[in-house]
């Protein structure tokens, strides 16, 4: 199989080297990295390199390239580009991506499949979602911030076992992969995690320990998380009962100092991926009849 990763920022890097360590110039599978800029330039010179918590490796792709085209038709994507950058990157991808061609989302939100098959119309767009701490610490330099990593991925369909292969290979490069059949709701079950939590903490400016320790505050958190609750149930997505006890306690789980990426990503005045999540319940909620009030005020307190 051809097999190239897509945006090699943290997530990608993290699996990126893990896939080149495993199969790059061994004959059995093609593994090419899709960067930009200073990353690209300093792969192809200096490889890649990956710190974790199991030791640090530096491994190089068959191929590093920015133009999607070089690489050829593609059999499989990992698609690791930030959610502002999803159409950008997707109309690039289709200069390699053929009929069939299996594409993998790995970034937050949970329209992202649907966005991508919109653009990407003949290739088998999964959904999928990641569990990893990672980031750039310079060009071409990976940390992985713990060892605990995942990606669970799967059709919408329910047909899984076609992609069993997918999910082997990606184990035998060392990669927590899990192939499921109803990936809706893993998908929404870390977005009513997620979704809130970084809204809130950017919108208050506070630490997931502020959040939790201000009654108001943890009250807000609480009704933004059951609006989103409301918008998955209302498009069937079998969520477990107690889904916003649970991501509460996700919330208490994590240490007091925490702060979400898209709140450091406000500090820092990057751009965020606010649409991905408050926007799009907002913009869902419209769509389906459904209030979403609170979620409405944290999207136009992050948007002006």
């Amino acid at each position: 199989m051809r097999i190239a990763v897509m945006g090699m920022g943290g997530v990608g890097g993290v699996f990126g080297a893990k896939l080149a360590r495993a199969y790059a110039g061994k004959g059995e599978h093609e593994i090419v990295f899709l960067a930009r800029g200073d990353q690209l330039g300093a792969i192809r010179r200096d490889g890649l390199t990956l710190a974790a918590a199991d030791g640090t490796f530096t491994t190089r792709p068959d191929l590093a390239t920015d133009r999607p085209a070089e690489a050829g038709k593609l059999d499989l994507v990992l698609f690791c580009v930030k959610g502002y950058s999803l159409d950008e990157a997707a109309d690039r991808l289709k200069s390699a991506a053929q009929e069939k061609s299996v594409v993998i989302p790995l970034l937050n939100g949970v329209d992202i499949a649907d966005r991508l098959r919109a653009i990407l119309p003949g290739s088998d767009v999964l959904e999928g979602l990641v569990y990893v701490s990672a980031f750039v610490e310079a060009p071409a330099k990976i940390k992985q911030v713990s060892l605990a990593h995942q990606i669970v991925f799967g059709p919408r369909d329910g047909n899984a076992e076609p992609y069993r292969p997918i999910e082997a290979l990606l184990k035998k490069a060392g990669i927590n992969a899990t192939l499921t059949d109803q990936p809706l709701v893993p998908l929404w079950t870390k977005y009513i995690f997620i979704c809130p939590s970084a809204g809130l903490t950017a919108l208050q400016k506070k630490t997931f320990g502020e959040i939790m320790e201000n009654p108001n505050s943890r009250a807000f958190l609480k009704g933004l998380m059951e609006e989103v609750e409301a918008i998955a149930r209302a498009k069937g997505v079998a969520l477990p009962a107690n889904i916003v006890e649970e991501s509460i306690a996700k919330v208490a789980g994590f240490p007091p100092a925490t702060k979400t990426s898209l709140q450091l990503d406000f500090e820092k005045g990057n751009p965020t991926e606010i649409e991905l999540f408050n926007g799009y319940i907002v913009r869902a909620g419209k769509e389906l009849g459904i209030p979403t009030p609170l979620n409405e005020k944290v999207y136009k307190g992050l948007t002006g």
